[in-house]
């Protein structure tokens, strides 16, 4: 995985400020996502799974939210 690859993901889960979030969500320190970052650490393979989970996460919950404001915008 390539450092762009992480940051994308990240910053479509988090937002701007996203390495200390996705840092916590992976069970790492902010330093170590910032060598992550950076490319002065390896992303080891295992992360792949753990990335597409939280997204798989996200994306439950935002269909939720949307089948809920659907839900209250009809009369």
């Amino acid at each position: 995985m390539s450092s762009n690859l992480l940051k994308d993901t990240g910053e479509v889960l988090y937002g701007p400020l996203w390495q200390s979030q996705l840092a916590r969500d992976m069970n790492m320190s902010d330093r170590h996502m910032r060598r992550l970052v950076s490319g002065t650490a390896n992303i080891k393979p295992g992360m792949y799974a753990d990335l597409v989970r939280l997204c798989k996460e996200r994306a439950t919950a935002i269909d939720d939210v949307i089948a809920r404001l659907k839900a209250a915008s009809t009369p």
